[in-house]
């Protein structure tokens, strides 16, 4: 690294990356394409569970880019995080680095901006009630990318524990988007156009029998084949959906476990993001259908979000 290479913090990257650009980039991304393999996990240290995660993307000689993050549980005890990023944007015809960004902001905003894209292709355009599942870091970036792509007049927030329900319902209500508390998850299920589900449950939240006709729900929360965040009445009754079909059938449980107990097969599955975006296949059948988006990331939209973000900060 040289001493003219620049950083871009996190206050940067939200104030370069709004949600009606990032989606857009998102867009042109998933049609153009880029090489982008399955992340690497490697235990570097096996006493404590300290992982590193490696995630590549690239365009032949056009860009290139590696977000490294590091995942050590025992940080609690410490008192640190427990997961750490960092993204190196490198010049795709040379090699040499160009810019070093925080890798949590641009991963929070990039996996909003993918479900807005998504919700573009997916939910019912007059969809105007918007159930937020969740009230962790991820939450609040999900609400304004929803409410970036459909006219949402109401965000109702839940949360296993109320207080920070009620919370996070006020700080997004002092941002300018109409939030306020669930009073109950199934209640607020049966009044939501979009359901956007950003949670580290392991046994499901969000439960088909709640779920009315014509609602789209995004699930986000789970990244290993162990976790779950909906139940097997709704992945069946839904029209599903994924980022991409490497990543969400390999490691979404959303979908693996399902699959494997024999509830859907593999063809339930009806299109990745990419076809949707370039029109190869279809949406929503039809205004009462169920749609279900579920993603796991994709190294492309790391790499999407930091050439945008370094294009308006760091040109």
């Amino acid at each position: 690294m040289t001493a003219t290479l620049p950083y871009l913090p996190a206050a940067d990257i939200e104030a370069a990356l709004d949600y009606p650009s990032l989606v857009a980039a998102l867009g042109a991304a998933f049609a153009t394409g880029a090489q982008a393999p399955l992340r690497h996990v490697h235990v570097v240290a096996p006493r404590i569970e300290g992982r590193l995660l490696l995630m590549p993307a690239w365009r032949q000689e056009e860009a290139l880019g590696v977000k490294l993050v590091t995942v050590f549980p025992a940080n609690r005890s410490r008192g640190l995080a427990t997961v750490a990023a960092l993204f190196v944007l490198l010049d795709g015809a040379t090699g040499h680095p160009r810019a070093l960004l925080d890798g949590e902001a641009l991963t929070l905003r990039r996996t909003a901006a993918a479900s807005a894209l998504a919700s573009k292709h997916l939910s019912r355009s007059d969809s105007a009630t918007l159930v937020v599942v969740g009230t962790g870091k991820l939450a609040p970036c999900m609400a304004a990318a929803h409410c970036a792509v459909r006219p949402i007049r109401r965000v109702l927030v839940w949360g296993r524990r109320r207080e920070r329900a009620e919370a996070l319902a006020a700080d997004l209500a002092r941002s300018g988007l109409p939030a306020s508390p669930a009073a109950g998850l199934d209640a607020a299920l049966a009044e939501a156009d979009i359901v956007t589900c950003a949670t580290t449950a392991t046994e499901p939240v969000v439960r088909g029998a709640a779920v009315r006709p014509g609602t789209h729900v995004d699930l986000v929360g789970g990244f290993t084949p162990g976790m779950r965040e909906a139940d097997d009445a709704l992945v069946a009754k839904a029209e599903v959906f994924v980022d991409t079909y490497a990543g969400a059938l390999a490691e979404a449980g959303d979908l693996v476990q399902p699959i494997a107990n024999g509830v859907i097969t593999r063809d339930a599955v009806r299109a990745e993001l990419a076809e949707l975006v370039v029109g190869a296949r279809s949406g929503r059948s039809g205004e009462d259908a169920i749609t279900l988006f579920k993603s796991v990331g994709t190294a492309l939209e790391d790499l999407a979000a930091a050439e945008l973000a370094v294009s308006r900060l760091a040109p």
